[in-house]
């Protein structure tokens, strides 16, 4: 089984794709079937999510290129930008992950999600579309590089990370 480990930055080749759903991208652990039906297995470090038109290289050093699936989403639109605004702090509120576009937010079908943005005045549509959440104030933007082959391990990665809190004092 093709085994898919080390996410890189470019390739001359794509040898395969991988459609994915946001809940399957975002997983550590993976069996899933490329586009052709070829079992594959993914390994990466717990909190890692796969976007759309990543790249990994497998354990042949064959290159497969992550397709984000569509799914059942809602479509979140208001009719200025100030209560987009207050759809979001409503979301951000909850914990909700929210894929931030033009004039809109996409979030996954929720019934009682729905019903509290047209409650805020958003006009809220369902449609199957890809899901890209934002990552988070603490999702990531770097990376740990692996010059010597031109790839990323997606192996364990220790990340240290400091909440900075209000009440913290400036170090002296």
């Amino acid at each position: 089984m093709l085994t898919l480990t080390t996410k890189i930055d470019q390739s001359a080749t794509v040898d395969g794709e991988l459609i994915l759903r946001y809940d399957q991208r975002e997983k550590s652990r993976l069996r899933a079937a490329l586009r052709s039906g070829e079992e594959v297995a993914i390994f990466t470090v717990r909190g890692t999510v796969l976007r759309h038109g990543d790249l990994l290289r497998g354990n042949d050093d064959r290159v497969i290129r992550i397709e984000a699936a569509a799914e059942a989403t809602y479509r979140v639109e208001c009719v200025d930008a100030h209560s987009l605004l207050r759809c979001a702090f409503h979301l951000g509120n909850r914990h909700t992950q929210a894929q931030l576009g033009d004039g809109f937010l996409r979030i996954r079908e929720d019934a009682v999600l729905k019903e509290m943005l047209e409650g805020l005045g958003a006009t809220v549509r369902a449609e199957q579309a890809a899901f890209e959440p934002e990552s988070g104030a603490y999702g990531g933007g770097h990376r740990h590089g692996d010059d010597q082959h031109g790839g990323h391990p997606l192996a364990p990665i220790p990340l240290r990370q400091r909440i900075h809190r209000p009440s913290d004092k400036p170090d002296a």
